[in-house]
């Protein structure tokens, strides 16, 4: 008899991002025409410094290990990065780096919480933010974000959660944010720092669309007076320098918890590959230019995608403040159907039509919170995001096909109606 899994290995569920990715391209290998508007990553190259510099890296056998919180040459860039960028007044030694900005989910959650913590998460969530709360035996405690507000985090929620959790010790915190595209304003992020200064309470700022900010400009709450020392921020290569594949992010804390996390990579990960390091001191150093015309291309789509989702009876979209998401409120028309959110999306890609589809997300892949939405990013050529607009319509009208998809496909059914806003 083969040893039984754990309890949390059996719980975990993948991103389902990636899942509807594999979904896609099966059926384009099949000859199926999909637009793939499921995943949140960029169609534009690496900055051209970046490749270059990861090449003569590799060439100049930087292909060793090196110390685990990063090197020091990279460590001092990202420090420059976000003191100048951000104003958060970090030095060399509050960066540690891994591969992208989700390990420190998990570190952040080993390094702060014990079974039966609490932790509010801001719903509709990343996926990812549960299992790594859970791992510690933590629990989470949600607090819904609102279309009306432009989803942005109510300070109300954390005041709420300090006065009446048991044993509240940590805030997750995603701005800009995915999927909805709110992100929180200064006087958000002062707000809830005054509430949680002082407190044996830490913050995990996720903040990998920093550059995509519509409105306004992007803030971090560790640009708050005292937070350093009570949150990690992490960022990442791969939104902003269409750097997803080298798999490099970074953390900013405090000294103390960078040591630690530091300990947490080399016991986990030994350390991020020092030719990938290098290419990203090269995108911080030299792609700027680049970053920023991906940035306004980017701008473009979403108001491109947006304004035509608008034309569509029964979406309601408001223009995200930041990201490459477009977040519709589709709850009249799952209504209307009698199908899920996420099962309106897998109608969309797999039974609207036989030769066409377009790959997204149901906002319940958000948690329960995003039920009735739907998550679009504009990663796709301007020809292709107006191939999926006017699919769109014409695949709602099919009420056959739907029918014949809920037959196959039950677990699609919709129980019972989605509240709908007026």
């Amino acid at each position: 008899m083969p040893p039984v899994l754990s309890d949390f290995a059996r719980s975990l569920s993948a991103e389902t991002a990636f899942t509807v990715l594999a979904a896609a391209k099966r059926l384009k290998a099949a000859g199926k025409d999909v637009v793939e508007l499921e995943i949140g990553d960029s169609p534009f190259e690496s900055p051209a410094a970046a490749k270059a510099a990861g090449v003569e890296a590799i060439r100049g056998n930087q292909t060793r290990y090196c110390p685990s919180p990063g090197l020091p040459e990279f460590r001092e860039a990202a420090a420059t990065f976000v003191r100048n960028e951000f104003g958060i007044p970090a030095e060399t030694k509050n960066i540690v780096v891994a591969p992208g900005a989700k390990p420190f989910e998990q570190f952040f959650c080993e390094a702060f919480l014990n079974p039966g913590d609490g932790v509010l998460i801001f719903s509709p969530h990343f996926p990812t933010y549960p299992p790594n709360v859970h791992r510690r035996g933590a629990r989470c405690v949600f607090a819904s974000l609102s279309q009306s507000r432009d989803f942005r985090p109510d300070p109300a929620a954390v005041e709420h959660f300090l006065a009446n959790d048991p044993s509240p010790k940590a805030v997750f915190l995603n701005s800009p944010h995915n999927p909805t595209g709110g992100a929180a304003t200064e006087t958000d992020l002062a707000a809830i720092a005054d509430l949680i200064r002082g407190r044996n309470v830490a913050v995990f700022s996720d903040e990998p669309y920093c550059h995509m900010v519509w409105r306004g400009r992007h803030h971090s709450i560790l640009s708050q007076p005292g937070m350093l020392d009570q949150s990690m921020a992490a960022y990442t290569f791969s939104k902003s320098y269409s750097m997803s594949g080298w798999r490099l992010g970074f953390a900013v804390c405090s000294e103390q918890i960078a040591e630690r996390v530091g300990v947490m990579i080399n016991t986990a990960l030994s350390c991020v590959p020092p030719f990938v390091q290098l290419a990203g001191l090269a995108a911080l150093k030299e792609g700027k230019t680049e970053r920023d015309a991906a940035m306004a291309a980017f701008q473009g789509k979403i108001e491109r995608l947006v304004a035509g989702l608008n034309r569509i009876d029964g979406f309601r979209t408001i223009a995200p403040t930041a990201t490459f998401y477009a977040f519709p409120n589709v709850a009249t028309i799952c209504n209307r159907l009698g199908i899920t959110s996420h099962g309106l999306a897998m109608y969309l890609l797999e039974g609207a039509d036989d030769a066409f589809g377009v790959a997204c997300l149901g906002g319940e892949c958000f948690g329960d919170a995003g039920q009735g939405f739907l998550r679009f990013s504009c990663a796709e050529c301007d020809e292709r995001i107006d191939a999926a607009l006017a699919f769109l319509p014409k695949a709602i009208e099919r009420t056959d096909r739907v029918a014949s998809y809920l037959e196959t496909r039950p677990t699609y059914r919709l129980s019972k109606p989605y509240p709908v806003e007026h």
